[in-house]
């Protein structure tokens, strides 16, 4: 398994406590993305995990919904993008990026591996979760997005920074920097 394949199980896994936790009634609850509820960001996250291999023509097949059964289209999407990660032809496919030539793999370490962890932060906060996150993945997306630049608020990725206290814990100054109330 590369580092990246194991990234992700580890990213996933924090996602999966949260889609798990969730009970029946709140997944209408609203997100701290504008307009959305939870049900709508693992949407969000289903499609991303979708629509991000077919950059490099390598396909997914998901057949289970949101609407009808959110933990079992999220473990379905998990999995197969893990099976992606773990076939080093599939997981390697190049195609041309936002950043320039990259490939499944590393998009899905450096923009999926993001929406993990934000979105896991969505998902508890929406429903009353804990909203505690690993501090080493919170320090690495952290660092690794500051250096993305004006890219960082464009319309749909984040937000205008929120501004917290300089001494705030990590995982505060990360939520407030990508647009969120910690």
């Amino acid at each position: 398994m590369s580092e990246i394949s194991a990234r992700y199980r580890a990213l996933s896994a924090e996602f999966t406590r949260r889609v798990q936790a969730v009970p029946d009634e709140r997944w209408e609850d609203p997100s701290p993305c504008e307009g959305w509820t939870a049900r709508d960001v693992l949407r969000h996250m289903l499609d991303n995990h979708l629509n991000m291999p077919g950059h490099a023509g390598v396909k997914l097949e998901l057949t289970r919904s949101a609407d009808d059964d959110p933990e079992g289209a999220w473990a379905e999407a998990r999995d197969a993008m893990q099976a992606v990660l773990d076939d080093p032809a599939r997981a390697g496919a190049e195609y041309e990026g936002y950043f320039g030539r990259t490939n499944v793999a590393d998009t899905v370490d450096r923009f999926l591996g993001f929406d993990l962890l934000v979105h896991a932060w969505d998902i508890a906060r929406a429903t009353g979760q804990d909203e505690t996150l690993p501090a080493d993945q919170v320090h690495r997306y952290f660092t690794e997005i500051r250096g993305l630049g004006d890219a960082m608020r464009s319309p749909n990725v984040c937000g205008p920074e929120v501004p917290v206290p300089d001494d705030a814990p990590e995982q505060d100054r990360f939520l407030g920097f990508i647009g969120r109330t910690p």
